[in-house]
């Protein structure tokens, strides 16, 4: 079936004090329809900023300077800035690690997530009730009592329940790439590991494509298919998750890999 995204050569420069810096130095990446891509690498080193590349949601001081973002067959990097506003939550949608600092917290959960409900309906043009929708969307990630979290607010709900708001409002509009930013960051272990089973039950019963970025191999191990190494805004390896495992090739990924070892042990 091909790939439904790929990254050539992509390259971001920050600028700051008239000094530029490489954020993301000619990053080569892949996904393939319906699976689940690791994105890994310690803090600081270019994950976030590649994703977000892909549909320019950049700081302003930060430019792409070179590269094609290849989603469907279409250069995301050349088409109207119109289209490609389109594009973000209709096809490609974003889960962020602190879900608090995404949500209105003046605004109930079930608003929030309706809106985004609306948006699609008016692009598809659909017969939706986009309340229903909601509370069907708040079921389908296994939200404890969904109609009466509807009308709760973000602070009112933990952040588990949070992030699976923030999950289901990405589901809103039906998108063929979820990116996933280190969405457990926050969350304890077991919420963590509910968070995880989530996404993968999610996957498997709507069938889009996810980028999931962590720094946390240990993760990437339950959850993705293929993995890409990140060290320093270049993509430093990449392969099937037994062989970044069992045979690592660059000294970052053998000391990720060896550090998951250890605190596995």
């Amino acid at each position: 079936m091909g790939n439904l995204l790929s990254l050539k050569n992509l390259t971001v420069e920050f600028s700051q004090n008239k000094e530029i810096s490489l954020a993301v130095n000619k990053v080569n990446l892949e996904v393939r329809h319906k699976e689940i891509v690791g994105l890994v690498g310690e803090s600081g080193s270019g994950k976030t900023i590649t994703t977000r590349a892909i549909t320019k949601i950049l700081p302003p001081n930060a430019r792409i300077t070179s590269g094609e973002v290849i989603f469907e067959g279409m250069d995301l990097l050349k088409i109207k800035a119109e289209e490609l506003r389109s594009m973000r939550g209709e096809k490609i949608s974003y889960i962020f690690q602190e879900p608090v600092m995404y949500l209105n917290p003046i605004l109930t959960v079930g608003s929030q997530i309706s809106e985004a409900v609306s948006e699609h309906i008016r692009q598809d043009k659909e017969k939706v009730d986009p309340e229903r929708r909601t509370v069907e969307l708040l079921r389908q990630v296994a939200m404890p009592s969904a109609e009466e979290v509807f009308y709760d607010y973000p602070h009112q709900l933990s952040g588990g329940m949070n992030q699976r708001v923030m999950i289901a409002q990405a589901l809103a509009s039906n998108p063929n790439l979820l990116i996933a930013d280190e969405p457990t960051t926050s969350l304890d272990i077991d919420t963590e590991a509910e968070i995880l089973e989530l996404l993968s039950d999610l996957q498997k019963e709507v069938g889009f494509s996810c980028i999931f970025i962590t720094h946390n191999l240990g993760l990437v191990k339950k959850l993705c298919q293929r993995i890409y190494v990140m060290y320093r805004g270049s993509i430093v390896e990449a392969g099937d998750l037994e062989r970044i495992f069992t045979n690592p090739q660059h000294e970052h990924t053998k000391a990720l890999v060896k550090a998951y070892l250890r605190l596995a042990a």
